[in-house]
């Protein structure tokens, strides 16, 4: 039986074995907009956070943890793809995610793809939970092993993620979007041989593209991928107020 595309079905081809692609590889950050967002909501914000040990309510241990004060504690933790599909499934499954590129999928393709994903040492997906409650899917991926890389110059730590927002419980809340994305650029980059943060979302979804540029990255050229025309942009370390 061929590996499964660790992107989804609609986004890309059987990746190679010695390539394989990020889930959302439509989506890179594309559903970001999902839920209203204000332009540096988390700018001044108290913010402490620590690579944490402790498990979240679950028993699973985050990969980064932190408080943002006026928001909560915002916790990232790797995807149990068995104990988590009906979640990401019933997410990705959504009109809102439409650029995510899995609507087509039910839960055991679901299932196929994020065990692949959590087999691979490239490629890593994770849930975002603020204050105890899942409320985003982020996916990290290294360029060079992707068949991205293949479609633009990697720079040696050149790291690329994907962001799928979860719906929303009622009304929208302002800023949300702003400061969970800023959490996880927090996150990426507290890693220094990560040099710069790569997004490839599709060139059709003005919204997040919107939403990147305000979050400070800057627009790299457009590129044809096979399932898409995507929009590269980058954060570099200096951008985010960090040593190179």
């Amino acid at each position: 039986m061929p590996e499964p595309s660790t992107r989804p079905a609609e986004t890309t081809p059987p990746a190679p074995a010695t390539a394989p692609a990020a889930p959302g590889g439509a989506a890179a950050t594309d559903a970001v907009t999902a839920v209203s967002a204000s332009p540096g909501a988390a700018t001044g914000d108290a913010v402490t956070g620590t690579a944490a040990a402790a498990g979240t309510a679950s028993g699973r241990a985050p990969v980064h943890e932190e408080t943002v004060e006026g928001f909560g504690t915002i916790r990232v933790v790797p995807v149990d793809p068995e104990r988590d599909v009906d979640l990401i499934h019933g997410w990705v499954v959504q009109e809102r995610a439409k650029f995510w590129g899995m609507g087509e999928a039910d839960r055991d393709r679901v299932l196929e793809i994020y065990s692949y994903l959590d087999s691979l040492t490239t490629h890593h997906a994770y849930l975002v939970h603020r204050n105890g409650t899942p409320v985003a899917l982020f996916q990290t991926y290294q360029p060079e092993a992707d068949p991205v890389g293949d479609y633009y110059d990697v720079r040696p730590g050149d790291f690329g993620v994907h962001l799928l927002i979860g719906p929303a419980d009622g009304t929208g809340e302002r800023g949300f979007t702003g400061v969970l994305l800023a959490a996880l650029i927090r996150f990426v980059l507290s890693d220094p041989s990560r040099k710069r943060i790569v997004l490839e979302p599709d060139a059709r979804n003005e919204k997040a593209i919107a939403r990147v540029i305000r979050a400070g990255f800057t627009l790299g050229p457009q590129i044809d991928l096979p399932e898409k025309r995507a929009q590269l942009a980058f954060l570099e370390r200096a951008q985010a107020g960090l040593p190179d």
